[in-house]
């Protein structure tokens, strides 16, 4: 028999896959499962960019390769999105690089920059591919626990304690996934000054930035960011488009093109007519983002009710499409969940599959109409 690579001894099955196929078993055997547990946009794009797809559809180049880099107006459109929202200047030459998601990008920086045996920070609560990508390369996560005390922000003194000799790597999410926690510019400005003092690539990994969220920032607005740090970006949640796979990097030309290395060598370009319709996403005004926002903060109204039927509590300060809350002292994540699954036929997320720093809390996704919330209220 062909054995797997070794490599794969070190990672599992991602939790959605393997609990979203337990949950359509459950479908299939007539259950009326409410799906709250991922952050997949069920609202639609905008339609500017659907017509711009559909009009692209007939250009001369439409169908032919694309280049690695992108159309030149892809990353003139980031530039002035990052420009107009952030204040943050990226020459879209050389310092943008447009992804097949922000989740190729992760493991694109991590081919581009780890070799074996490297450490890599790894947020604990967060996103688990952080891990699971430094685990396929060869390196080895080194978590950093967040915890609510703290607001979810990084301990620089108990960051300083660590051995950090061999750290290559600082992976960085804010707003937080999956707590909802904002950034504040004070962390970004001492996690700039930790990766220089230390020389660890600080990388913010940024696709919430606009969801019921008034003081949207990025860690390049910090002044020499540019010179230890990258940040990703995605239009996944913020323009509905999480199927379309448009993600982008942003950082001094020097690192980017170290990952343009790998990129280049793992795609031949992104479809024509997706990147036209990023284009339009892009120029969007700020209409967009409150009206998207209207919707997400009336569910999210009904989510905190249907917290309170579970005795949990919740920060309402906290921003993104998530409801993160605390459940009753002595009680376990995965056993307040399974419980509702099996019995009110609702699935939330366990706040475990982020870390250990997750025991004890659990999340709802905003990614489900009023009216399913209501019923799963109706169901408690």
């Amino acid at each position: 028999m062909i054995q797997p690579a070794k490599r794969l001894d070190t990672v599992q099955e991602y939790y959605f896959s393997k609990k979203l196929r337990e949950v359509r078993g459950l479908v299939a055997a007539g259950k009326p499962i409410i799906n709250m547990g991922i952050g997949s946009p069920d609202l639609q794009p905008p339609a500017k960019v659907l017509e711009a797809i559909s009009n692209s559809l007939g250009d001369a180049t439409a169908h032919k390769y694309q280049s690695y880099q992108g159309l030149p107006e892809l990353r003139e459109a980031i530039a002035n999105f990052y420009k107009n929202k952030f204040s943050v200047d990226a020459n879209p030459e050389n310092e943008i690089l447009p992804l097949m998601g922000s989740k190729e990008g992760i493991m694109h920086i991590s081919m581009a920059f780890l070799n074996e045996g490297d450490k890599v920070l790894i947020p604990n609560p967060g996103y688990p591919t952080y891990t699971s990508v430094t685990k396929l390369v060869g390196a080895e996560p080194l978590f950093y626990n967040l915890n609510d005390a703290s607001n979810w922000q990084p301990n620089f003194e108990e960051l300083e304690q660590l051995d950090l000799s061999d750290v290559k790597i600082m992976w960085v999410n804010y707003p937080h996934m999956p707590t909802g926690t904002d950034a504040t510019l004070e962390t970004f400005e001492k996690l700039v000054a930790f990766g220089k003092k230390y020389n660890i690539l600080i990388i913010n990994d940024n696709p919430y930035s606009f969801i019921l969220n008034d003081n949207p920032i990025s860690i390049l607005q910090v002044d020499g960011a540019k010179e230890i740090a990258l940040e990703l970006n995605s239009l996944s949640k913020t323009f509905n488009m999480a199927g379309w796979r448009v993600g982008m990097l942003l950082g001094n030309a020097t690192f980017i093109n170290e990952v343009l290395k790998v990129k280049s060598n793992m795609d031949s370009g992104m479809f024509y007519g997706i990147q036209k319709g990023a284009i339009e996403a892009l120029k969007l005004s700020d209409n967009w983002f409150s009206e998207q926002n209207k919707i997400y903060e009336e569910r999210r109204k009904l989510i905190w009710q249907l917290a309170d039927k579970l005795d949990a509590t919740y920060s309402k300060n906290a921003t993104g499409l998530f409801v993160w809350a605390k459940i009753p002292k002595g009680k376990k994540s995965e056993e307040v969940t399974d419980k509702v699954l099996y019995e009110n036929d609702i699935f939330i997320t366990p706040g475990t599959i982020f870390g250990s720093q997750g025991e004890g809390y659990i999340r709802f996704s905003l990614c489900v109409t009023s009216e399913i919330i209501k019923e799963a209220i109706s169901r408690l």
